[in-house]
């Protein structure tokens, strides 16, 4: 499995703000993608800063998706206030997540 991980920046959110707001549709729109396993969206509230992390099969897949990626990453970005500050490209030693 791999794994790409995105860096954003932006204001600080506030306690009350909604993080899953719009989230469905960029959500359908990446599932589309052969290879897709998974993706999680963490975010710093005080500091504004977030990453998102996809998962992907393997290496193949996430080079595929580099297109649509990138789009939807600025997507996101825009919409939210905030900046892309990096894109890391890692392989999945292992993982866990409890049931």
């Amino acid at each position: 499995m791999f794994a790409r991980l995105s860096t954003y920046q932006g204001s600080p959110v506030p306690a009350e703000g909604d993080l899953t707001a719009n989230w469905e549709a960029i959500l359908e729109q990446i599932r589309e993608v052969s290879g897709f396993r998974g993706v999680y969206y963490l975010v710093d509230r005080a500091s504004g800063k977030a990453t998102s992390l996809t998962l992907w099969d393997d290496e193949q897949a996430m080079q595929a998706s580099e297109d649509r990626a990138t789009r939807l990453r600025e997507e996101v970005a825009h919409r939210e206030g905030q900046r892309v500050v990096s894109v890391e490209r890692f392989e999945v030693g292992f993982g866990h997540v409890e049931p």
